[in-house]
């Protein structure tokens, strides 16, 4: 990682992305349209992470696409990872430009931020064909508003070493999951779909996405820089949680050095205090439930992430009243939050 309820209406149709109007649906293509096509030296990501309420099985698709510092051709690739929850070790297949792979048949009305012959990304629909995994989900937005986990001018103007925001912070999956052979039905599965854009990974990160129920959700993303004379500070955590359609703190980026973060495995943390509320979130990464993957950053260094669609978390907020702090929200997620922790050495 860098420095209402909407209602589905089936996969592969292409419709079904919330209620919004038409200035709302244009707004929302814009966050998800691709920015740094051209520009050598950047990174670029799409991702969706989501966890079945039937099954219990976590699903991650990754669309990244990395412009070489050097001025070579820009690379396209990802992956799809598969997390079951019946003991059966999680299962990733990746796919790139190197894939030879048959075209993929597609029906959608929404133009693609991720395509190629056998993978395709929209706002709407998720399809493709990576080794033995198949896919086809539509994505439905939840109602809620795009979140910012960054500060929107750090999104809107690139300024930072690396920005990262959620579109569809709220989403809902509709379609199939088939994984050798066996097909696995979604009907409003849980999840978002985030993007990052910048210079390549942080020196180390985590990542915490959790739906809290009812349009409720936690976004955190805490990172080293790989500067110089900045790899040795501790993790700088960006929070975003949201609560009655309502999001806390106000600026992440100001109130992040009142945050912290304890980064390991398999346990780690995000402890801190904005205004009159604190909040404590404990996240753990069951090995059984995690897969290793590498990245190769713009400049040719890579990084490896150690990422769970399975973790759970323990997320208290309190607030201040008078001399005293009270409980306000407590929630626990028993295998359903997404999360990640990674390194570049």
């Amino acid at each position: 990682m860098t420095d209402g309820t909407g209602t589905g209406r089936g996969a592969g149709t292409g419709a079904g992305t919330g209620t919004g109007t038409t200035a709302h649906r244009e707004a929302l293509e814009r966050l998800y349209r691709p920015r740094l096509t051209g520009k050598p030296g950047r990174l670029e990501v799409w991702y969706a992470t989501l966890t079945d309420p039937r099954t219990g099985t976590g699903i991650w698709i990754h669309h990244e696409v990395v412009a070489p510092a050097d001025g070579g051709p820009a690379r396209p690739h990802g992956w799809i990872s598969v997390f079951p929850a019946d003991g059966r070790p999680p299962l990733t297949e990746r796919f790139g430009p190197e894939s030879p792979g048959a075209t993929l048949p597609v029906a959608d009305r929404i133009a693609p931020y991720y395509t190629s012959p056998e993978v395709h990304a929209s706002s709407s629909l998720l399809a493709g064909a990576a080794g033995s995994i198949r896919w086809r989900l539509g994505v439905v937005e939840g109602g809620g508003a795009p979140l910012y986990t960054f500060p929107r001018w750090a999104w809107r103007t690139g300024l930072l070493p690396a920005a990262q925001i959620v579109p569809t912070p709220d989403a809902r999956f509709y379609g199939e999951v088939e994984v050798d052979g066996e097909k696995l039905e979604l009907a409003g599965a849980h999840g978002g779909v985030a993007r990052i854009a910048g210079h390549g990974n942080a020196k180390r990160w985590a990542w915490l996405h959790a739906d809290l129920g009812g349009g409720d959700v936690l976004e955190i993303v805490a990172a080293v820089a790989r500067r110089p004379g900045m790899r040795r500070l501790p993790p700088l955590p960006l929070l975003q949680l949201r609560v009655g359609g309502r999001d806390w703190p106000r600026d992440p980026l100001l109130a992040a050095p009142r945050f912290t973060a304890g980064i390991g495995l398999p346990d780690w943390s995000v402890t801190g205090r904005a205004g009159r509320r604190r909040i404590r979130v404990e996240i753990r990464q069951d090995p059984a439930d995690c897969v290793a993957l590498s990245y190769t950053d713009p400049d040719g260094a890579t990084a490896t992430c150690t990422n769970s669609e399975r973790a759970s978390a323990e997320v208290v907020t309190e607030r201040r009243r008078g001399s005293r702090w009270e409980t306000e929200h407590r929630w626990s997620l028993d295998h359903t939050a997404h999360a990640e922790v990674g390194e570049r050495p």
